[in-house]
């Protein structure tokens, strides 16, 4: 009997979750893996390198769907995915994270009577403003098997009524991404690229509509950076989002030379700078928890977090979009004020072959 796994990729971090969970799917010769690429990220250098780099075979089926309004491309996808769950006929619909694509390739499959599995079930940041916390309930209340990533997803499930059939707690497979590639990102020729010099810079990621989509909020960070950047030299890789609002209120030549722009840096690379950074600063959600894996400060600019166990024994410290608690608290870390932190349960890189097991398991109960 030959099974098929339906899994569905959109966005960056979707590739990074999927990567792992492919690799442990092929020790198994009854399962067919079968990956559909929405194309919600619609900019190459989001999206195209890090197939090459995870090393997951080119997608199945690229519905090469991006931009528009939350509900037109959702929209958009469900159609599009509908087709695609016609022709393969899967057991099996995989989703991941909480991207537009997660929301409209669940449905689907729900509608179809196809069970539905979500990898990284169970983060609440409990703010509805987000449109990424719509997209992880909706989703959550849809799947038939939930794979969670802390103990706080644990929690929430039970709260909101799934039963403990349906959960499991398997670890966080973006951190078996960055065991396997460990490596590889040690070999990062980064460094002398920018010119930066190891443990003597501060990471900057900002890609978040809340904050970019302010030009109040981006006039206060550049401030914030430039102040910093008197201290430590900062590498800010810009989110295309964020660089077409920064060139739009003309805003680059505002940037301190010891603030590095760059174009979005390819995963390795990027992990590399992440592992030997002095401070991350970031409004990312996975970043909090390669941060925490590897050690190193991380401070939020959100008012919350969907990943609690990054600030709660992580190094992740959670201030808020007031920027000038998010100064002092960077420029205390980078005068030796730091927050000690430990690894989560099950982040031990081998989520997804526990993740796989499962799966293999259901899938000849079913039979």
């Amino acid at each position: 009997m030959q099974f098929k796994i339906l899994s569905v990729v959109g966005a960056r971090p979707n590739f990074i979750k999927v990567a792992p969970i492919h690799h442990a799917l092929s020790a198994y010769s009854d399962i067919e893996h079968i990956i559909c690429h929405t194309g919600q990220h619609f900019d190459s250098r989001m999206s195209d390198v890090f197939f090459n780099e995870l090393g997951l075979p080119v997608p199945d089926y690229n519905l090469e769907i991006s931009g528009g309004s939350h509900a037109d491309q959702t929209a958009r996808i469900m159609i599009a995915f509908e087709e695609v769950m016609l022709e393969t006929e899967p057991d099996i619909v995989l989703v991941v994270g909480d991207v537009n694509s997660t929301l409209a390739c669940s449905l689907v499959a729900a509608k179809l009577e196809v069970k539905v599995v979500h990898v990284e079930a169970g983060l609440r940041s409990f703010d509805r403003s987000m449109p990424e916390e719509i997209n992880r309930m909706v989703t959550d209340v849809i799947s038939d098997m939930l794979f969670v990533t802390e103990e706080s997803g644990l929690k929430n499930l039970l709260k909101e009524g799934k039963s403990k059939e349906q959960i499991f707690f398997t670890g966080n497979v973006m951190i078996d991404s960055l065991v396997r590639l460990q490596p590889k990102f040690e070999m990062s020729q980064i460094f002398s690229e920018l010119k930066v010099t190891p443990c003597e810079y501060v990471l900057c990621t900002f890609h978040r509509p809340a904050n970019v989509d302010s030009k109040e909020f981006l006039l206060e960070l550049q401030a914030v950076l430039n102040k910093i950047a008197e201290k430590n030299t900062i590498v800010f890789p810009i989110h295309p989002r964020t660089k077409f609002n920064l060139e739009n209120w003309e805003m680059i030549k505002g940037f301190s030379d010891r603030v590095l722009l760059t174009d979005p840096i390819g995963y390795i690379d990027f992990l590399a700078l992440a592992g030997k950074a002095k401070l991350i600063i970031t409004d990312s959600g996975g970043i909090q928890e390669e941060s925490t894996f590897m050690g190193i400060q991380c401070i939020t600019v959100r008012d919350n977090t969907e990943r609690p166990v990054t600030v709660d024994i992580g190094t992740n410290q959670l201030l808020g979009r007031d920027l000038q608690k998010v100064s002092e608290a960077a420029l205390a870390v980078l005068d030796g004020k730091i927050k000690k932190g430990a690894i989560p349960e099950l982040w031990d890189g081998k989520a997804a072959e526990r993740i796989a097991a499962i799966l293999h398991t259901e899938l000849l109960k079913s039979n």
